[in-house]
């Protein structure tokens, strides 16, 4: 007897169950057919997914039926991504709350490499559950992982990483350069911005004097509460306003604002960079607010984005 309901909870898992035994997702191997294969954009092996995968991957599986049905020899190849340091940081965090108190020095590489693996195992297993539940019908005996397989080293997939990474150096598109990277000072390596987490904390403004070098003096307006210039002063040093003056020892350069006439006869000017005694030039950028702070700041190119464009 039929039931009123149709319940897909039973329906279907019962269905792709049958379709998966049964070799419907795989290449019809016809030669003599038109070819047609979507690689899957490679999820992160470090968590599950989310609505984004679902509406991306449906799109691909309507794709894939529809050209199925045409007649033609199609390939869905599923796979996920290693996300090195995004997994690392997965793992210690869980070895942290897990309450083992041990951590990855402690272990050794190659013991560690192993937990990663077994977590790997796991989080892979529930992102290929998670596409089976959706009902992707993708091709799962050439399920593939970007570090490719440990017990085969030998494999395809590493060899066609390593052969694409290769051929992008060639062509100039993979290059070595002096950039700023975000330095993690836990994992002693450098990590996407997609993997930092910008926040704003209040700060304070630190007024520096830097002493102007070879002898430089200048007129410097002072101005009343409402910007008036109410007289002048010789100063022999240029006020440098900053958020961060343990960055200081960095300095590469003083910047002020082009069209800021305190400023005017400093440009090209050489301050010497306190403490260090480093001599350091005063330049003309856009980058300097002349109503935020003193006018004047302090670049450190590895210290700062901004500065480092400057820079």
């Amino acid at each position: 007897m039929l039931d009123q309901r149709f319940d897909p909870a039973e329906a279907e898992p019962r269905l792709y169950k049958a379709w998966e035994e049964n070799g419907c997702f795989k290449p019809s191997g016809d030669t003599s057919a038109q070819a047609y294969s979507i690689v899957i954009p490679p999820p992160n092996v470090t968590g599950v997914l989310h609505m984004g995968h679902a509406l991306n991957n449906t799109l691909q599986d309507v794709l894939i039926r529809f050209e199925r049905m045409r007649g033609k020899n199609v390939l869905w190849q599923p796979g996920t991504d290693h996300a090195g340091i995004a997994t690392q940081m997965v793992v210690e965090r869980q070895m942290a709350e897990s309450g083992e108190n041990i951590t990855r020095r402690d272990m050794g590489r190659e013991a560690f490499v192993d937990r990663v693996w077994e977590w790997k195992e796991e989080s892979g297993g529930a992102i290929v559950g998670q596409l089976k539940r959706l009902g992707a019908s993708c091709d799962w005996s050439k399920e593939a992982f970007t570090m490719g397989d440990r017990n085969h080293p030998d494999n395809n997939m590493m060899r066609a990483v390593t052969k694409v990474f290769v051929e992008l150096h060639k062509k100039g598109l993979i290059y070595r350069d002096k950039r700023l990277v975000n330095w993690d000072p836990h994992f002693q390596t450098a990590i996407s911005d997609l993997e930092v987490d910008q926040r704003e904390v209040p700060g304070h403004y630190w007024h520096l004097r830097y002493p102007l070098a070879d002898g430089v003096t200048y007129m410097h307006p002072i101005k009343d509460e409402d910007g008036n210039t109410v007289e002048t002063e010789m100063r022999d040093y240029i006020v440098v306003a900053t958020s961060r003056p343990e960055t200081m020892l960095g300095d590469t350069g003083v910047a002020v604002h082009p069209e800021d006439p305190r400023y005017a006869g400093l440009i090209g000017k050489f301050v010497e960079l306190p403490i260090v005694g480093r001599r350091i030039p005063i330049i003309a950028d856009e980058y300097a607010d002349p109503d935020k702070g003193s006018g004047a700041v302090k670049i450190t190119p590895a210290h700062d984005f901004n500065d480092f464009e400057v820079g």
